[in-house]
């Protein structure tokens, strides 16, 4: 399952600072996640204080 953050985001990152792969880096605007790199294993999703890190199929 692939995991996007979204809108939500206040730049915190807590979710780049957690990934064990190092898929998550700072954006513009807000933090993205790199698909290639993510081993989908959650984590980001678990630590993100303001839930804006979701679940697409």
């Amino acid at each position: 399952m692939a995991y996007r953050i979204t809108e939500e985001c206040v730049a915190c990152g807590t979710c780049a600072e957690e990934c064990p792969a190092g898929a998550i880096e700072e954006g513009e605007e807000a933090y993205v996640i790199n698909q290639e790199i993510c081993t989908e294993c959650g984590t980001c999703m678990d630590v993100c204080p303001t839930e804006a890190i979701i679940e697409e199929e």
